[in-house]
């Protein structure tokens, strides 16, 4: 029997495929927009690289990349979790002598290259005009543009998944290995990108399964993934362990539906512009553009309604602790749907105009932009404005000192990047032993896992970080108790305090990164409270070890 006589057009032969267009916007015009949206985002990604100062999370893929390819993958695959993808081109930036400026080229050029991802998507869902309008909104969003600066894997995410999206239209469309191997393939890069990645294919799985597409074909497909996707699942529930996700709802910031729904509420504000009254009316243009896409377009509309139903469930019935609430960066492949719904609603809004549609939607979507710019200018200042010269400077001298007096057996605390700046500049002489600050147990099995005896215990401090209540461009050099074990440098705002000896053993370290949390603690560091509770935890736990042993 022929497949496609099993699909939804067969018991419902009133709906439309995706590829009936309405009526077009010229198909020159139309590349010429993208172009020009993509050059306009390349341009500004580019100019602004090394403008927004460099955080911790950029600096852990780079330390975790320095690591043999072996061991790379024994930290994210069995001990921290992660995104396998993400790590490895880390590892490929930190062996062929890159640093946070190339992976951050890399976060730019997967964003500049989701524009044109994108408008192939919008052209498939909805057409050409909803499409560019779409690319504009998306490039001018905040989820979008700091994430094109940020060294992170949520640019790649983004482009990923919606090559993921466009993948599963043409197997869906065409079928044959060749397109479903395709899919496979990039939607194995897209879970791999992201631990999300996972909710991407349950809303692919979704949408095949209502619309019965290449039903017989598709089950094979994902199963393959599902099969050949194991390591990456492993990563994700080593990661969720260690954040307290799970199922049965309630924990961290989204404990009841009300909370999730103000959390999607946030994250349709940083996909567009987060002013409640601007948001009202972007969200009034989705809800009338899904509404025109299930009028005119049934997949259409059909897809974007997996896209969305998919996370917001996931969310109401899961689990999330205190350090793994969601934040709007998390639903990045959401935005792609999110975009093109708004532009469907100014576009088929647009349309009572007569012959002046397109100025009239075009005009709408230029006065949300500016919308759009401002959040994102109100959310992150330094995104546009750039760090200041002086702690720039102060960083680079913090990083000199540190580096050219490091030594390979060094036992450093948290990700700051004034290691990742020396790093940068000295390579082999800074260590690799770098222990997480918030996770007492990984802490605890990063001291472990290091060459005994231990070196020297190094803390930063930033008095500038953006977690501390009051933001301060100069710090005060202050030492632990008995001053005499210790040595500290103040450069601006940044504070270095090191053992003069080898600590040699874990809790010899550990009772050494008390002290200096507490020096952290009395000058008002935000992240203090954290640090302090981590090592404390994680002495905690090497005394019940020790007792445990004595006791058998």
């Amino acid at each position: 029997m022929n497949e496609s006589a099993t699909t939804i057009e067969a018991a419902a032969p009133a709906l439309p495929r995706l590829r009936h267009p309405a009526v077009e916007l010229d198909r020159r015009l139309f590349v010429a927009g993208v172009t020009a949206v993509t050059a306009a985002v390349a341009v500004f990604l580019l100019v602004q690289l090394s403008g927004w100062p460099p955080h911790e999370d950029e600096t852990l893929p780079l330390f975790v990349g320095r690591q043999p390819l072996g061991g790379l993958f024994d930290i994210v695959l069995g001990k921290r979790g992660g995104a396998p993808v993400h790590f490895l081109l880390a590892w490929v930036v930190a062996h062929t002598g890159g640093g946070l400026e190339t992976m951050r080229f890399f976060s730019a050029l997967f964003a500049v290259a989701s524009i044109p991802a994108m408008a192939a998507l919008g052209n498939r869902l909805a057409g050409r005009a909803p499409a560019l309008a779409a690319c504009v909104l998306a490039a001018a969003s905040w989820v979008f543009l700091f994430h094109g600066i940020y060294a992170r894997m949520y640019s790649l995410f983004l482009f990923l998944s919606a090559l993921s999206y466009l993948a599963l239209l043409r197997a869906t469309e065409r079928g044959g290995g060749r397109a479903w191997t395709v899919w496979a393939v990039v939607m194995l890069l897209t879970i791999g990108s992201h631990q999300y990645g996972a909710l991407v294919l349950g809303s692919q799985g979704l949408y095949v399964l209502l619309t019965r597409s290449r039903l017989r074909q598709a089950v094979v497909a994902f199963g393959a993934v599902l099969l050949l996707a194991i390591p990456f699942w492993r990563s994700s529930v080593v990661l969720a362990s260690r954040l307290d996700v799970g199922v049965g709802g309630g924990g961290g910031k989204l404990r009841t539906p009300r909370a999730v729904f103000a959390y999607l509420w946030h994250v349709a504000g940083d996909a567009s512009a987060g002013y409640g009254g601007v948001l009202v009316i972007v969200l009034a243009f989705a809800v009338f553009g899904l509404v025109w896409q299930a009028r005119r377009r049934p997949r259409s509309a059909l897809l974007t309604g997996c896209v969305l139903i998919t996370p917001t469930a996931f969310f109401l019935l899961g689990r999330f602790g205190g350090n793994s609430a969601p934040e709007s960066r998390h639903l990045i492949f959401v935005l792609p749907f999110f975009a093109l719904a708004v532009a469907s609603g100014i576009v088929a809004a647009s349309r009572s105009a007569g012959r002046w549609g397109p100025v009239f939607a075009g005009l709408v979507v230029l006065a949300i932009v500016p919308a759009e710019v401002a959040w994102a200018w109100h959310k992150t200042p330094a995104m546009f404005d750039r760090e200041n010269p002086v702690r720039v400077d102060a960083r680079r001298a913090a990083a000199e000192w540190l580096g050219s007096t490091s030594r390979p057996d060094d036992v450093l605390f948290a990700y700051e990047p004034v290691y990742l700046a020396a790093w940068e500049k000295y390579r082999s002489a800074v260590s690799r032993t770098v222990v997480p600050r918030a996770d007492p147990k990984l802490a605890l099995e990063t001291l472990d896992d290091a060459k005994k005896p231990l070196g020297r215990g190094v803390w930063a401090f930033d008095a500038g970080d953006n977690n501390n209540a009051v933001k301060r461009t100069m710090i005060e050099r202050r030492l632990p108790f008995p001053r005499s074990e210790f040595e500290a440098r103040a450069f601006g705002p940044f504070l270095v305090i090191r053992t003069r000896k080898p600590t040699r053993t874990v809790a010899h370290y550990l009772e050494d990164a008390r002290k200096a949390e507490l020096i952290g603690k009395s000058l008002g560091m935000g992240d203090a409270d954290i640090n302090y509770d981590t090592v404390h935890r994680a002495q905690v736990r090497v005394i019940v070890r020790s007792r445990s042993r004595v006791s058998s």
